[in-house]
């Protein structure tokens, strides 16, 4: 079996965010989310804008951002978008440094914006009544990005230290606990 390529794995956790926006109701974009101080619209906007900033950042042009009066149609066009640019190999491709060495906008792409899409699934299905429950690639991920990150995980505006997890906590709490989410 091939690796995904970074196109490929974008779509994936794209595909995934999708099923959690899909399920969200319109009086529920206005709830409060776990991020502090945000609603279940103001996560997506963030995820919107982050890679729209990203890859503005890096010479990738997209289309004026959606409406979020209707989030599912703003992420369902974003995603359009970014599908669109990163069918450019040239764009995946692109080096350019970072604080963690040198990397690819596709690498970067993954490594930071694809964390995002991972554990603000769980942001914004939270407004719901459907909880959402991470898959053990899921974990995997957010657990490497976790270890990896060290410190950092924890600068101003990305995640609070949350309380620890309980001994006997299964691992999703673990990392929800990890990430200052509360299981």
């Amino acid at each position: 079996m091939s690796t995904p390529s970074i196109s490929e794995t974008y779509y994936l956790l794209a595909d995934g965010m999708s099923d959690v926006v899909g399920r969200v109701t319109a009086a529920e974009w206005d709830a409060p989310s776990p991020c502090e101080g945000w609603t279940a619209r103001d996560v997506l906007a963030h995820l919107i804008d982050t890679q729209r900033e990203f890859l503005g950042r890096h010479g990738v042009d997209l289309p004026a951002a959606g409406d979020l009066s209707d989030p599912a149609a703003a992420w369902s066009s974003h995603v359009a978008a970014v599908r669109a640019a990163l069918a450019d190999p040239t764009v995946v491709a692109q080096q350019f440094e970072t604080p963690f060495g040198a990397m690819t906008v596709g690498d970067a792409l993954l490594q930071f914006y694809g964390f995002d899409l991972v554990a603000h699934r769980w942001d914004i299905a939270a407004v719901t009544d459907t909880p959402h429950r991470f898959s053990d690639t899921d974990l995997d991920s957010l657990e490497a990005a976790i270890a990896g990150w060290g410190d950092t995980l924890y600068s101003e505006g990305v995640c609070a230290r949350g309380p620890e997890a309980p001994a006997d906590a299964d691992r999703q709490t673990r990392v929800l606990a990890a990430l200052g989410r509360v299981g």
